[in-house]
């Protein structure tokens, strides 16, 4: 007789897990989709605006485009300002932005996954990028160059077969030191500070980059310069989600309204010593 008793409940208890099973497989399957549900519906914009701040991914280490005083723990430099007044031109105050610091390395995939808004820091526009987010117009022209010793018998990509040139991991900069000195060594390194570094230590005899990031380099060490001119064009974007067309149209609605006020002219000559040509 218990026997009996047993089993129906026995036969209970599996009828009602097979049942709880079934439902929580309908229902909780997670999003794989970066940043998740209503949030990666909405565009950046409207994003933006409910958060009541702009998140921009900027460099920490790049004189003249971003770069963290360690003293203060304020970041400054061109593409600072530029985040600041893409704030004030959705927000209405451009102390309404938090900057996250990026990397050559880590920038796209912090903006495909939700963690930064846009970003700002010095990044060329290239074919192979358009397949994974979009730009906005060009911001700024640069071109890629050599760093070395004042006493380096170095002068140019003529001069590299055999030598250890250093540059930084993700950045365009590698590819194309690769590209037109095939016989270099190259090294790369997570970021320009620590790549400087390695150059001062003797680690390698050239780094280079884009000439403008040499240059904020170089001006912090005029034990250096640059040679060899500049063999790439570095036309640098804005980097927003992959179709948020929206966004793309807001930014150049900024850069274009900052270079019809002047106010392009003014932060160019602010950090970079001119206006543009």
């Amino acid at each position: 007789m218990k026997k009996l008793l047993k089993w129906p409940s026995f036969m209970l208890v599996l009828i009602l897990s097979l049942v709880l099973s079934g439902c929580s497989t309908g229902t909780d399957t997670p999003s794989t989709s970066g940043g998740g549900g209503d949030a990666e519906a909405k565009g950046t914009i409207e994003r933006i605006k409910e958060r009541g701040k702009l998140i921009a991914g900027v460099k920490y280490d790049t004189k003249l485009f971003g770069l963290k005083d360690p003293a203060s723990g304020n970041v400054e430099g061109f593409d600072i300002d530029i985040a600041k007044a893409l704030a004030k031109q959705i927000l209405g105050d451009e102390t309404k932005v938090e900057l996250k610091e990026v990397t050559s390395k880590t920038r796209v995939p912090m903006l495909q996954n939700g963690d930064i808004d846009i970003i700002i820091a010095t990044m060329t526009i290239t074919d192979e990028r358009k397949e994974q987010v979009d730009f906005s117009d060009v911001y700024f022209e640069a071109g890629q160059s050599l760093l070395v010793k004042n006493d380096s018998a170095i002068t140019g990509l003529e001069s590299l077969s055999g030598v250890k040139v250093l540059a930084v991991k993700g950045s365009t900069s590698a590819q194309n030191i690769r590209e037109k000195a095939p016989d270099a060594e190259v090294l790369e390194f997570d970021n320009y500070q620590d790549a400087f570094t390695a150059l001062k230590a003797g680690k390698g005899e050239a780094l280079t980059t884009d000439n403008i990031i040499l240059i904020g380099m170089q001006q912090t060490d005029n034990s250096f310069q640059l040679v060899g001119g500049n063999f790439t064009s570095e036309p640098y974007g804005m980097a927003i989600r992959k179709g948020d067309t929206a966004f793309v149209e807001e930014v150049n609605t900024l850069l274009k309204s900052m270079k019809d006020s002047g106010e392009y002219d003014t932060l160019h000559e602010k950090w970079l010593g001119s206006k543009p040509e």
